[in-house]
């Protein structure tokens, strides 16, 4: 590993990263806008519990179907081409949706949106990180997770925006398709300054592309840099194929491994409960009921979520990975149990307002501060590069897919008779506490890889050596 230049070419640098997370900021936005939409979108076609949840989810089926395609997309036309293909569903899907006729129709234009946000999701992160330096890469790579979390908050302020346009009848005919017409302008706007952006090095030098390689690493850093990388990367590519095969050998058995548990306990930890039905909750919960309440308390929670993911990005660097995430996902483990407690004992609903607002915000604010950027820096950090998109593919394929699982079966527990009878709404808080005991004790065998190079990280696998300080599995 060279030690990092003085001079790092920001101004390039910064601009082309933040192009790249639009990609996460619609991300945000695709899968928060239903928040919004879900109760007209229940009263306009009667949808029942379990339908709830489908029409809720069926994006993320979406998103678990696009990952497995975007694996083999960008590995053999590249990161930038990936998320041009993102934009386009994005594009597609807010139409479609937002004219949809049938609650059938949009479905159909949901799971396209979620083929584009699966795309969005693993692309984003990978080109980020193959186009950073080491010192730089968990600081950038977590500005992904800000973008997020911004669209999040921001598709909520628009929802609660084009909610106040009317009256209630008009919310259950009207207002969701105007929810969903929102994210034409951003899908836009993405696909046009995509145009911009280089492809990533790495790739290129892959594809025997290296003058074009060259030219970018050179703009970042400057020749010496450059030459230095070049060589770190092409070695690194001499003892790579690129293949499923060689992605499911003995070597890569530990990093794909722990890729897809941190995937999937990333999701089962409940945030997306929060995400998705916070509206649902706090209707729920809240003395003062509608529109109003569900959606402003939502937005608190949005800008909660982006002031610890800031935090996050500061320290991400410096910390280091590991110890962010024991503190943050011990935290939203207790978060969990006091809300559990609190959904449990409160026998009148309307009395847990305000402390369950408090504690959903220390929830998130720990989720923000640890699992939510620090498990995707870590997954965009751990695979090979001409395997990284198959790898991070299929992990983000088991993150959708558990997401879904959570999202479908939310409404069910919430809606379950004998589990209120017995835990009174409580029963979910207390499944996803236990999820993130396991994730701290899976963190253990994480290695942290706060400072090295990508080829550095890949090296420790291929040499089938264990990490200093991470005990065997």
């Amino acid at each position: 590993m060279i030690a990092h230049p003085l001079r790092f070419n920001l101004s390039f640098l910064i601009p082309v990263c933040l192009v790249a997370t639009l990609g996460g900021f619609l991300f945000g936005f695709d899968t928060g806008v239903i928040s919004g939409a879900i109760e007209p979108l229940t009263v306009k076609f009667a949808l029942s519990g379990s339908m709830k949840g489908w029409v809720s989810g069926c994006v993320l089926v979406g998103c678990a179907f696009g990952v497995l395609l975007v694996g083999p997309v960008s590995d053999r036309f590249g990161r930038k081409q990936a998320l041009f293909l993102a934009a386009l569903l994005f594009l597609i899907s807010a139409i479609g949706t937002a004219v949809a006729p049938s609650i059938a129709c949009f479905v159909v234009f949901r799971v396209l949106g979620g083929f584009g946000i699966g795309v969005a999701s693993i692309s984003t992160p990978m080109y980020i990180a193959e186009i950073t330096p080491a010192h730089l890469r968990g600081r950038l790579v977590a500005v992904n997770q800000i973008a997020i979390v911004t669209g999040l908050t921001l598709v909520y302020f628009v929802n609660y925006g084009i909610a106040q346009h009317g009256d209630q009848a008009w919310n259950n005919e009207t207002s969701w398709r105007w929810m969903f017409a929102s994210g034409l302008f951003p899908a836009a706007l993405f696909a046009f300054l995509l145009v911009k952006i280089p492809e990533s090095p790495r790739w290129l030098i892959e594809k025997k592309r290296e003058h074009e390689a060259r030219g970018i690493l050179d703009r970042i850093a400057g020749p010496t840099f450059a030459e230095a990388e070049m060589d770190s990367i092409r070695s690194v590519l001499r003892q790579e194929q690129g293949t499923w095969r060689e992605l499911m050998t003995r070597k890569l058995s530990r990093p794909l491994t722990i890729g897809i548990l941190l995937a999937i306990l990333q999701q089962v930890t409940g945030i997306n409960v929060f995400m998705y039905f916070g509206t649902t909750l706090f209707k729920n919960i809240s003395q003062s009921t509608g529109v109003d309440s569900g959606m402003i308390q939502q937005s608190l929670i949005g800008v909660a979520g982006i002031f610890f993911t800031v935090i996050a990005m500061a320290v991400v660097d410096r910390g280091g990975r590991k110890p962010l995430m024991f503190i943050g996902t011990a935290g939203m483990f207790f978060s969990l149990v006091a809300m559990g407690i609190m959904a449990q004992t409160m026998k009148d609903p309307g009395t847990a307002g305000t402390p369950m607002l408090l504690g959903i915000i220390i929830y998130l604010g720990c989720f923000s501060l640890s699992a939510g950027p620090i498990i995707w820096v870590i997954l965009s950090e751990i695979y090979p590069t001409a395997v990284r998109g198959r790898a991070l593919g299929l992990a983000v394929f088991c993150m959708w897919m558990a997401d879904y699982a959570v999202t479908q079966t939310f409404p069910m527990m919430d809606k379950s008779i004998w589990l209120v009878e017995k835990f009174n709404h409580a029963f979910p808080f207390y499944i996803y506490a236990v999820f993130c005991l396991l994730l701290i004790a899976l963190m253990f065998f994480v290695p942290e890889t706060k400072g090295k190079s990508l080829e550095e990280i890949e090296q420790n696998w291929s040499k089938n050596q264990q990490p200093a300080g991470c005990p065997s599995i």
